[in-house]
């Protein structure tokens, strides 16, 4: 544990390597992002367009709380980059868990960014009239088994990537699309027509975003979406450690 620990350090050590300036590019983007939705949430409540039972106040912090914890919600390893330029064939050589040294690396690459831009949110939104303040604390369980279920996805990707060898960049953008879409990130599953959202919620990506930023605003069930979280980790990681083993003789990295 103590190596992961350390593993997780140097990773954040290395997001701060050219300074927090850069960092700062990225935030700015999220909040370009988060403004047009803010506003078009207003428009539709000042409208009196059907919200599907949520409220303005519920929505706004939906997706605030949807940009402050993007890496989380909609989480994506640099591991099906690395097969492509070797690394992940370095992590072999390493007397750790491969697992285990991509998500130590992930969990250590967010704290720059928890730090300097969801915790100053956290202090600023409310100044501002949004509430951030969780309708129940089954949203904090919700949370980790939503990161536990995304890590397992990621690695189903990696598999997906190995499979089909240097398309990496073509796997992102189907999956960013994917999830953005699926998962509840961007709108909630309330707002859907033709009862899509009680579809979705019961697949593994409605388990990712959806559940937890439904429970944090009290819109969701609380049995129901911590049961589908349960039953997709306990089915997803599984499959993904048995097609991880599968894929790795398949393994060829950019060089060799």
């Amino acid at each position: 544990m103590k190596s992961l620990v350390l593993t997780a350090k140097m990773a954040c050590i290395g997001k701060l390597n050219d300074g927090v300036f850069p960092l700062f590019a990225g935030f700015a983007l999220k909040i370009v992002a988060l403004v047009p939705l803010v506003f078009l949430w207003r428009g539709l409540a000042a409208s009196g367009a059907d919200l599907g039972g949520l409220s303005l106040a519920q929505l706004l912090s939906y997706s605030c709380l949807s940009a402050m914890l993007q890496r989380l919600l909609n989480l994506r390893t640099a591991a099906s980059d690395w097969n492509y330029d070797g690394q992940l064939g370095d992590l072999f050589r390493q007397p750790l868990p491969i697992f285990g040294q991509i998500i130590a690396r992930e969990a250590g690459g967010w704290l720059p960014e928890l730090a300097l831009f969801s915790l100053p949110m956290a202090l600023f939104l409310p100044l501002l009239g949004v509430d951030l303040w969780p309708k129940t604390p089954w949203f904090f369980p919700s949370l980790l088994l939503s990161v536990s279920l995304g890590f397992a996805v990621d690695f189903l990707f990696v598999c997906l990537a190995i499979r089909i060898q240097h398309v990496a960049w073509a796997i992102h953008s189907i999956r960013f699309a994917i999830v953005s879409l699926l998962s509840g990130a961007l709108i909630p599953f309330d707002l859907l027509p033709f009862s899509l959202g009680k579809v979705l919620q019961w697949l593994p990506f409605g388990s990712l975003a959806a559940a937890p930023l439904s429970l944090f605003v009290g819109s969701g069930d609380v049995a129901a979406q911590l049961a589908a979280q349960l039953l997709w980790n306990a089915l997803l990681w599984p499959l993904a450690a048995f097609l991880f083993a599968k894929s790795r003789e398949r393994m060829v990295s950019y060089g060799g």
